[in-house]
């Protein structure tokens, strides 16, 4: 079975975790700062705050922002869960906006119909590692006075217009879970230019401690350890080469999947995509169903997964409060979306026998 995601390590991310635990110094320490310094440095920017994983990233990310009850923030209805309820953590209302049909990220004119006088801020997320439309979703936030989020937890590496996430907005954010173009086995990081809200963050995500046994507000236990921290730079040495074979097998699935009925990933000319996955459509001219095909792909040893399959908006915990939101563009992209294996440990002759698969049909 090709795997629809495969987590890459190797004996570098071994040797130096077994070093973090022999010296003694496993919690929170030298070895996270110095990873948080060099992941900031990756992406071009001053500050980063390394957490136990990208949904505690993103909940302190908002909270640091401000956010709190009686808030609203703009969010896609096409991604994961944790984009909103990070929003609902903080005591604040999770607006949803609907998603462009080609990119699958949102939409500029969907976030304009809705803003109010009590949005705060917007959150963009770089889905499947695309980078959503910055220019306009930053000149939309200006314009309002409110607050851009890069939720950039599947854009590692990422740009638009030659600059790299974790420098287009505000704040952003970041995981490494185990299937995320590099890992740390879990963690997260908030990335940052803004120095006092790099600073809030770190109290929020430290018990909200300014000194130590001295708590000025509520914060919680989001740090990270030195033994994630290890992994993460070992994994930091390799993630443009992760990058490079992430875009190789995508275009050489791009340019050999010709089955109708297949619609393969679009990439805006302003973007530089890193294919955390590599998501088809399927479409009404295609012979099979989405779910028909995922069984056919399965029986060909090719994984595959869908990725989102229910709308945020349509998520029972959100429901209740959105049952006249009508988000067409979500909706129907959740029917049809398909991701298959594009990760670096797919070869170019499996990158072609799933294409020659898709087009046997």
């Amino acid at each position: 079975m090709i795997p629809i995601a495969k987590p890459y390590a190797s004996e570098e991310e071994a040797t130096h975790v077994r070093e973090v635990i022999l010296s003694g110094m496993m919690a929170a320490g030298d070895i996270v700062h110095e990873f948080e310094q060099k992941f900031v440095d990756f992406c071009g920017a001053k500050y980063g705050v390394a957490t136990t994983n990208g949904t505690s990233a993103l909940h302190a990310a908002v909270l640091a922002s401000g956010i709190s009850k009686g808030d609203e923030v703009i969010v896609p209805a096409f991604t994961f869960y944790a984009s909103a309820s990070c929003v609902s953590m903080c005591g604040a209302t999770p607006v949803f906006a609907d998603i462009l049909p080609d990119t699958y990220n949102l939409d500029p004119k969907s976030v304009e119909n809705k803003i109010t006088d009590k949005t705060k801020a917007i959150i963009g997320v770089h889905l499947f590692g695309q980078c959503c439309n910055v220019t306009e979703l930053s000149r939309i936030a200006k314009n309002n006075d409110i607050t851009f989020i890069e939720d950039a937890a599947q854009a590692h590496g990422a740009e638009w217009k030659g600059v790299r996430s974790g420098c287009l907005g505000d704040m952003a954010t970041f995981s490494f879970y185990p299937t995320k173009n590099m890992t740390t086995g879990e963690g997260g990081m908030i990335v940052t230019n803004d120095y006092s809200k790099s600073e809030l963050a770190r109290v929020i995500c430290n018990h909200g401690q300014t000194e130590k046994y001295r708590h000025t507000m509520l914060g919680y236990n989001y740090r990270m350890t030195n033994i994630n921290a290890a992994i993460g730079l070992e994994q930091l040495k390799r993630i443009e080469k992760f990058t490079e074979m992430r875009i190789r097998n995508a275009k050489i699935l791009s340019e050999t999947i010709q089955t109708k009925g297949i619609t393969v990933p679009f990439v805006s000319p302003k973007a530089k995509h890193v294919y955390h996955q590599y998501v088809i459509r399927v479409e009404d001219d295609f012979p099979m169903t989405r779910d028909e095909l995922m069984s056919y792909l399965a029986s060909k040893g090719i994984g595959s997964a869908v990725h989102y399959p229910i709308p945020l908006h349509k998520q029972p915990y959100f429901a209740e409060n959105n049952a006249n939101t009508q988000l067409p563009v979500s909706e129907d992209c959740a029917k049809r979306v398909l991701s298959i294996p594009v990760h670096p440990a797919v070869t170019e002759d499996e990158c072609l026998y799933i294409a020659d698969t898709l087009n046997s049909i």
